[in-house]
């Protein structure tokens, strides 16, 4: 049944493989989330308790009393309060709960430190990761392919020498120290903000709200731009330099056609399929970055929620932040799949020769 329908709709029935490995990777991805978090000393309760006894120990000092210091929780306080929420129990146990509850119930739970639904925390942060993310990979995929076709044409002179060099700098720079150096100038300057985000929701001023985040995030995009259009333009150049060494070239010269058609009609066409194979890499290596970017800048993202939520071992919201985020670099590269074979009529999955 299964090869009957491989023959018959081969693109189809690898898109569908393609869906239904991306769930099996999301499950052994949450799998090992929940046993990672297990293995982490100390849980949420622990946390919970130190807290406490910090603002009871601040209280008790200001009172002019030790009392207030001791800790009060005894054995049977945190076993119960483990057993409520639910960390008593192995973790696969508490993995395929919270599985079963995000499943059947579309329930991601709440958070164990705030008690804030885990679904309003996300849809408040997730829409900012994903503008901040995709206007950098518009910038990156527009100049990368500009800069790539353009000196394809230059090959060999001191302008391409020169442009070659700071374009391997900038992708070998520790991302990090790019963001703590362009921070530090930032703030030395005056120019431009050292926070990432505006101080003020744009439902008060959508337009001053619009203007002042282009200024806020400047900076961010810009280490962002330098990290990732340096190998993608690359990438390109050395795509079109192979594609005019191709003998159709000659060929299509050879019959008189402007160079500018061979460049854009044929040449660059070819270029799309390695930049659609690594545009889901591109895009998962921006997710990671702005993480660190998040941190850095105090920008109101997924990856500042998930580390606040590591540090604090709130594992509602770890996992679904962690799996937000897995399940869009996945879906990415799901996409780019499905375009490469749109893109370039040659490939065919599975299908009988």
């Amino acid at each position: 049944m299964l090869n009957k329908i491989k023959r018959k709709a081969p693109l189809a029935y690898f898109i569908v493989s393609r869906i239904i490995t991306m769930f099996v990777l999301l499950f052994l991805l949450g799998f090992a989330l929940f046993g990672l978090m297990e293995l982490a000393p100390g849980d949420i309760v622990d946390q919970m308790m130190s807290q406490q006894i910090m603002a009871t120990s601040q209280g008790g000092m200001a009172s002019g009393s030790k009392a207030g210091a001791e800790n009060v929780f005894s054995e049977e306080q945190l076993a119960k309060t483990r057993e409520e929420l639910g960390l008593d129990k192995p973790f696969y146990i508490q993995y395929f709960k919270w599985l079963h509850r995000v499943v059947v119930k579309h329930d991601l739970g709440v958070s164990l430190i705030s008690r804030a639904p885990v679904s309003f925390l996300l849809s408040s942060r997730i829409w900012n990761s994903l503008l901040l993310n995709l206007i950098s990979l518009v910038l990156i995929t527009v100049f990368s392919f500009l800069l790539g076709v353009y000196f394809s044409s230059k090959a060999g002179t001191k302008l391409d020498v020169g442009v070659s060099f700071f374009a391997l700098f900038f992708h070998a720079f520790p991302g990090i120290l790019l963001l703590i150096l362009v921070q530090l100038i930032a703030s030395i300057s005056g120019v431009f903000p050292v926070t990432a985000y505006p101080d003020f929701p744009f439902e008060e001023a959508p337009v001053r709200f619009t203007f002042s985040y282009m200024h806020h995030v400047f900076l961010p995009l810009l280490c962002s731009f330098l990290g990732g259009v340096g190998g993608t333009m690359r990438t390109i150049r050395a795509t079109m330099l192979d594609q005019l060494g191709m003998p159709y070239i000659f060929a299509l010269r050879a019959r008189g056609i402007s160079e500018r058609r061979v460049y854009l009609n044929h040449a660059f066409r070819n270029t799309l399929n390695p930049y659609i194979t690594g545009s889901a890499n591109l895009l998962a290596s921006l997710f990671s970055g702005s993480l660190i970017m998040e941190i850095i800048f105090a920008y109101p993202g997924v990856g500042r929620l998930t580390y606040e939520a590591v540090l604090q071992h709130d594992i509602n919201l770890v996992l679904a932040n962690s799996m937000l985020i897995s399940f869009l670099v996945l879906l990415g590269m799901v996409i780019s799949d499905i375009l490469l074979a749109v893109v370039d009529p040659r490939i065919r999955y599975g299908a009988e020769k």
